[in-house]
């Protein structure tokens, strides 16, 4: 497979006059199930992630995004903060806007010391919410806590998950007040490839204070707003392939 993959890649390359990138750099920067991955891999790049969610605001969320031109990441729970069903139409409202639903666990719970039938279930739990949903099953998570201890990885790489983690920490969750937040990006700076930041959808200064002003500062630094999988280069594979069935309601946690 491996060297299918190189041969068709020089195949491509070898039919343009410039000088063309090696195929294994190619190969190298397609994310891989299993392995954490904690920023973009290309420049000129912002992909706002938010974690803890659905949540009460959510929808604003989704509006302050699509006002600015932005494409967010959600990583959502099950329970964490109410039942996933009961916020239905944001969810609804986030996918049809094109902005990335993938998962944060079902409980939120540390998944470094569990089985690997525990991961699982964790994992699947919020599959089925999101079929039944929007009919998708994520492709991409980021663990609760970043723990990737234990069997949670080789898990990961078997269910077909893209691990996310971070390079920015928004520093929302331990009470660090947007302008705090924002000198955090500041000092981060826009050169380098792309940040993957850890941000809260839950905090109402994380979504009402510090996301506009990561818009204004991505456009003053002519930083490109993308879901994660788009900054990663995998815009077409930030969901499982395949159709699903959906459950039949009504649905509770």
């Amino acid at each position: 497979m491996l060297a299918e993959t190189i041969a068709t890649a020089l195949l491509v390359v070898g039919a343009v006059a410039y000088p063309a990138p090696n195929p294994l750099d190619i190969i190298k920067r397609a994310p891989n199930p299993g392995i954490v991955i904690s920023k973009c891999n290309s420049p000129g790049m912002l992909a706002l992630a938010y974690d803890d969610g659905p949540y009460q605001y959510t929808g604003q969320l989704v509006d302050i995004l699509d006002k600015g031109g932005a494409k967010g990441t959600f990583f959502w729970t099950g329970t964490l903060y109410g039942c996933i069903y009961k916020e239905q139409k944001a969810i609804e409202k986030a996918y049809a806007s094109g902005h990335q639903l993938a998962s944060h666990s079902w409980s939120h719970s540390r998944m470094g010391s569990m089985s690997q039938a525990n991961i699982k279930t964790e994992m699947t739990k919020v599959e089925q919410a999101l079929v039944n949903l929007v009919g998708i099953k994520p492709a991409y998570m980021r663990p609760p806590y970043l723990d990737t201890g234990g069997q949670f990885l080789s898990t990961m790489k078997s269910m077909n998950y893209k691990v996310i983690t971070n390079d920015i920490d928004s520093g929302d969750w331990n009470n660090q007040s947007p302008s705090q937040s924002q000198q955090g990006f500041q000092r981060a700076g826009a050169s380098g490839n792309g940040h993957i930041p850890l941000m809260h959808e839950v905090y109402p200064g994380t979504v009402n204070t510090l996301t506009p002003w990561l818009i204004n500062w991505a456009k003053t630094n002519n930083l490109k707003l993308v879901t994660v999988a788009e900054c990663l280069g995998d815009a077409a594979g930030m969901y499982q392939p395949g159709n699903f069935t959906r459950q039949t309601g009504p649905y509770s946690c």
